[in-house]
């Protein structure tokens, strides 16, 4: 009897440690990506970019819905853009957003109530600005909310 407690003692133990190790390893992640929002869990993406007209989504019953037409994986895409890993924080005030295109920014995307700048790339590596709120990420190259897509101009066939 003895032995059977002892190994459930040592299974509680480890069961434990296993919970606290993957609670952890969900903080540190959530501090290394751009926001800490569930991109299945949002309500609302609001997305502007410079030479487009500005775009609103609302998720409802599962399925994104705006006033025109929607690609669903151009909004998941964007969704997505929450989870962007980040390379690393900067306060805001020791930037100068202007020389680091974020003043204007190059796109803004605000996911719920969370608004994103995207600016400039870095000098140095494939990297990306991103400001939120007081602070500002420096991002993969790539996560830059892409433009909607645009119809092909209407060609005369060759005679």
């Amino acid at each position: 009897m003895r032995p059977r407690l002892l190994a459930l003692a040592v299974l509680a133990i480890v069961v434990a440690a296993v919970g606290w190790q993957w609670h952890a390893d969900e903080a540190d992640a959530r501090e290394h990506t751009l926001t800490g929002l569930d991109p299945g869990r949002l309500e609302r993406i609001d997305v502007s970019l410079r030479g487009f007209a500005d775009q609103h989504f609302e998720r409802h019953e599962g399925h994104w819905t705006s006033s025109g037409t929607v690609d669903e994986g151009r909004v998941d895409d964007l969704a997505d853009l929450a989870r962007t890993p980040v390379f690393e924080w900067k306060p805001l005030a020791d930037v100068d957003a202007a020389k680091i295109g974020l003043s204007p920014p190059t796109a803004v995307l605000t996911l719920d109530n969370v608004r994103l700048e995207f600016g400039d790339m870095t000098a140095l590596g494939k990297r990306r600005y991103v400001r939120e709120g007081d602070r500002v990420a420096i991002v993969p190259a790539q996560a830059l909310p892409r433009p909607p897509r645009m119809q092909a101009l209407p060609t005369r066939p060759r005679p």
